[in-house]
């Protein structure tokens, strides 16, 4: 597949006149071919112009239309083969079955949201018929649906090149939604950005969409994301990264004449309890199940289990003395780029120096560049309580136990957590009644609890919250994943006293949509 390295704006490909970038093989350090090019000021104002003079026309498409176009993109990513593989192992480390597996999760969410789009219940269409004749005040008609924010800026994610980046989930829900997008391409896999970028330019071309629903812009660095960020267009942001990265966009988003909702999942250590009776009984494979779930993918994974509670034990003694042995012969792994693993080193070395935390062990070392070697610490509850710095996220294969001397300990400890995407009950019937008291908690602390799982993995369907209070998103009313995820690019209308042939289709009297609409109160159908 030949690589252009220019930017997508519109239906047409272009060179950027800023500085010049390649990307690194994480694996061996090598660069690879070819050069892209940064976009500039004009080619951000054009990409902003072509969407917002896409926006209106685009919002109003059928729902038959929006969805195809879904279904194209997806058709489309997968006609590029193995070559779209290949890059983007070269782009990021990461084995063939894992970004097979992406492709797949990448497709099928779009294939979601064409379902979610045809359904209409996203527009959850409202009507309260007019009562002239209600005493002491009559009611005008009154009809509500939901329409796209506006055009919207994608932020392409750095630990996951194909599922949360150009075609991912905040760019499937924007598009869903009846908003134009703008991606700012992740430096880290311009290659593969470039190839999804191009599939869904020929989606859009393929189904007849207005020339401005979707383009990609390069940068170097990060001018080209703040201006799409201030533009006056740009109407919403999707954001997956760092907490440092996400804080900056959302103040850029907020100091704008007119401010804008930045969606950003930023920081999670996720953490997982371990109840006395679950330990006791199956300690042991506990022990090994964590120690696969933390280093999977080298640990970069937002929902990775960075921090793990248990009551003072024999039971969970022996836990950690398991999970140690078993993270002993854990290999090292690459990892997504050279400054992830510096960040990484960074961040480990400063746990070990931490006196008050102890090493229980490390991972195997690798050979290669950039290579994650796993660790394992334990710092006691009160010492937790005591520090902050202890919750601090470690972006790859290390995790933190925390021991603690009691229930009571234990939920002080959870209560002093910052918000996560997740937090993991391993429990066994005997532990309900502890679990009970950790649950409200939980329940204010996280965006999805489970129990005896693992959070590593997010499944892509209708009930998933893959979001939580701050700092795992900016807003926790929200989540990513899932079809909800569509709501954050909406915002509700209400229609009065306009005659049928001025109200839009789906709130018509004759309902020739064949919505389920809540009608005086009730719902139809």
């Amino acid at each position: 597949m030949i690589l252009e390295g220019k930017q997508i704006i519109g239906q047409d490909t272009v060179a950027g006149p800023g500085a010049s970038f390649q990307a690194v093989d994480p694996a061996n350090g090598e660069t690879l071919p070819p050069e892209f090019s940064s976009a500039d000021s004009q080619q951000v104002e054009r990409a902003c112009q072509l969407a917002w003079d896409a926006f209106d026309a685009y919002r109003e498409t059928s729902l038959e239309e929006r969805a195809k176009f879904l279904e194209t993109i997806a058709e489309e990513i997968e006609h590029l083969g193995g070559g779209l593989i290949e890059r983007a192992m070269s782009e990021s480390g990461l084995p063939v079955a894992r970004l097979e597996g992406e492709r797949g999760r990448t497709c099928n969410q779009l294939r979601l949201f064409a379902n979610v789009v045809r359904a209409g219940e996203w527009l959850d269409v409202r009507v309260d018929p007019a009562l002239p004749e209600r005493t002491p005040m009559p009611r005008p008609d009154l009809r509500q649906r939901h329409i796209a924010l506006g055009p919207v800026t994608v932020f392409g994610a750095s630990n996951f090149p194909l599922a949360f980046s150009v075609a991912g989930g905040d760019t499937a829900s924007a598009l869903a939604a009846g908003c134009p997008v703008i991606v700012k391409a992740h430096a880290a896999h311009p290659g593969t950005s470039e190839l999804v970028a191009g599939a869904i330019q020929t989606a859009a071309k393929k189904c007849g969409m207005p020339e401005g629903v979707f383009s990609m812009l390069f940068d170097a660095g990060y001018e080209v994301g703040t201006a799409l960020v201030k533009h006056p267009h740009i109407k919403a942001v999707g954001f997956t990264g760092s907490r440092k990265g996400g804080l900056a966009l959302q103040q850029a988003a907020q100091s704008r004449p007119e401010p804008i909702p930045v969606y950003a999942e930023m920081s999670s250590i996720n953490p997982v309890f371990l109840m006395p009776k679950a330990l006791e009984a199956r300690g042991t494979d506990l022990a090994q199940s964590f120690v696969g779930s933390v280093s999977m993918g080298a640990g970069q994974f937002c929902t990775n289990p960075g921090l793990v509670l248990g009551l003072k034990s024999s039971a969970l003694d022996s836990f950690i003395e398991e999970a140690g042995k078993a993270l002993k012969d854990t290999p090292a792994s690459t990892m997504l780029t050279p400054g992830i693993h510096s960040a990484y080193e960074q961040s480990v070395a400063k746990l070990a120096a931490n006196p008050k935390v102890n090493e229980v062990g490390r991972g195997l070392t690798g050979e290669g560049e950039n290579q994650c070697q796993a660790g394992l610490f334990t710092t006691q509850g009160a010492d937790l309580l005591a520090d902050e710095s202890l919750q601090d996220e470690v972006f790859g294969a290390t995790s933190l136990v925390v021991i603690c001397n009691d229930l009571d300990e234990m939920k002080r400890v959870a209560e002093a957590l910052e918000g996560q995407l997740t937090a993991t009950l391993q429990m066994d019937e005997g532990d309900t009644q502890d679990a009970a008291q950790l649950l409200p908690i939980l329940e204010r602390k996280a965006g999805r609890i489970m129990a005896n799982g693992w959070p590593t993995g997010v499944e892509v369907c209708h009930a998933m919250v893959h979001g939580g209070p701050f700092p795992a998103t900016s807003d926790s009313r929200s989540t990513s994943v899932g079809s909800a995820a569509i709501f954050r690019f909406l915002r509700p209308v209400c229609y009065q006293n306009l005659s049928d042939s001025l109200l839009p289709e789906a709130l018509k009297e004759a309902n020739g949509l064949n919505l389920k609409r809540l009608v005086d109160g009730k719902r139809e159908g």
